[in-house]
């Protein structure tokens, strides 16, 4: 399967083993593989699992094998260093973020980039094995409380103190709408770099340079 995903004009894509360049609009198409979980258990050997997701999420549950580099601190050098010459598939918990590293790393030219279908959530429903840790909340939840939270404060303090402050419900409702439009959360991208999610800051990364096998 592949998606459709749009980038600055000034990025190149790999359509057909050729590289293409789109106008329109100042936009370009990249498009993109994904990967169904039981397939990916088959392609295993030649695949880099990276998981983009936060640090906390990781310690929660994530799949046996898999790299922890989050999105907000996601190296495509690294990644190609790391790959050698194995193709790269990017998972998150649903999708969306690994969606924006798989973009992001072949916008660094590197070609065998593929996104796991369904995330750690879809390969959790299929019943295949994964690493459970230490219980966290997910980053999607969070985004929700607050936005939630941000929405219901403007709604109280527009009835109780000034009807102005309506105006913040509105920006974060539209907030929601540009979301799930562009598929990008500035609320998410800025959680995922709370100390809370990020419970290593500072210290030495423990994740190994290959895939635990035990």
């Amino acid at each position: 399967m592949q998606l459709g995903i749009f980038s600055p004009l000034d990025r190149w894509v790999k359509l057909g083993g050729e590289g293409v360049q789109c106008n329109d609009h100042d936009r370009t198409v990249l498009t993109m593989k994904t990967i169904e979980p039981q397939e990916f258990q088959a392609a295993a050997e030649r695949l880099l699992l990276v998981d983009v997701r936060t640090p906390a999420e990781y310690e929660e549950v994530h799949i046996q094998g898999s790299l922890l580099h989050p999105l907000t601190q996601l190296k495509p050098e690294q990644i190609r260093e790391t790959a050698a010459n194995r193709g790269v598939c990017v998972v998150c918990h649903t999708g969306s973020r690994s969606r924006e590293g798989a973009e992001k790393l072949q916008a660094a030219g590197m070609g065998d980039v593929q996104v796991l279908e369904g995330g750690v959530q879809g390969w959790t429903e299929a019943g295949l094995p994964v690493k459970r840790g230490r219980k966290t909340m997910s980053l999607e939840r969070q985004v929700r409380i607050a936005v939630g939270g941000m929405v219901l404060l403007g709604a109280v303090l527009g009835y109780f103190v000034h009807p102005a402050w309506i105006g913040l419900s509105a920006v974060f409702a539209a907030g929601l709408i540009f979301a799930g439009v562009t598929d990008w959360c500035g609320m998410a991208m800025m959680l995922a770099r709370m100390p809370w999610n990020n419970p290593d800051a500072g210290r030495s990364s423990e994740v190994p340079a290959k895939p635990d096998n035990r």
